[in-house]
């Protein structure tokens, strides 16, 4: 019989932990819950779970401390970090340590249910590439793999957002690519940064009257470009 998904939920607000689970249960999904960093890892260890959610503000060690700690035990667990606001630069932070998304408080069960499923599809599909590499290559690819999440950087889902332009022959906005993608605005955000960084898209800057440039995005050229 196959096993139930398993998503750990770390929230120090009893409410959401039970709204949490009232949504997963309906789901068919395993629900497991902590109410800080600490029984979070325990928990980690004990249900191995497929998906962790988990807070910014928590008792004693935060959110950011709390993902960098999950991280040193699997380089490949879906984190996904509810906040209150879209601050950047925050969210900057925990990609750096290697959250893989967002959700924003307050929950709307759609959204969330949509995000893990996301996520979920994500992580079959990595573990998939590297079923289907040979033992030197896997080695590699996991090394790869750990050294990109440290950064924020998760190959599977550079390769969505990849995809995701692929299908597009205009320039597309920040918001036009997580609406395609599923990601939160946040995590889409950092990948842009980075593949412009790595030069991997061109970007087109408008200038309008009133307010700050806006960018949009296309894959950078690499042959025949679709019409």
């Amino acid at each position: 019989m196959k096993q139930p998904i398993t998503i750990l939920s770390i929230d120090d607000d009893k409410d959401i932990l039970y709204a949490l689970q009232a949504i997963f249960d309906f789901q068919g999904w395993r629900s497991v819950t902590a109410c800080d960093v600490e029984s979070g890892l325990k928990a980690f260890w004990q249900y191995n779970p497929d998906i962790i959610l988990i807070d910014y503000h928590l008792p004693r060690i935060n959110g950011i401390e709390g993902v960098r700690m999950l991280r040193q035990f699997s380089p490949h667990v879906p984190i996904i970090v509810f906040t209150i606001d879209e601050n950047q630069e925050v969210a900057d932070r925990f990609l750096e340590v290697g959250a893989s998304d967002f959700a924003l408080k307050p929950i709307k069960a759609p959204d969330l249910i949509s995000r893990i499923h996301l996520h979920i599809r994500l992580m079959k599909q990595q573990a998939n590439n590297l079923n289907q590499a040979d033992m030197t290559q896997t080695q590699a690819d996991n090394k790869t793999a750990e050294e990109r999440v440290v950064k924020g950087i998760s190959p599977a889902t550079l390769e969505l957002m990849k995809q995701s332009m692929a299908e597009a022959s205009k320039f597309l906005t920040a918001e036009d690519i997580a609406d395609a993608t599923g990601l939160a605005y946040q995590t889409t955000y950092r990948y842009l940064q980075y593949m412009e960084a790595e030069n991997l898209v061109e970007v087109h800057v408008t200038y309008g009257k009133v307010g700050r440039p806006k960018n949009s995005y296309r894959l950078a050229y690499t042959g025949v470009r679709k019409k």
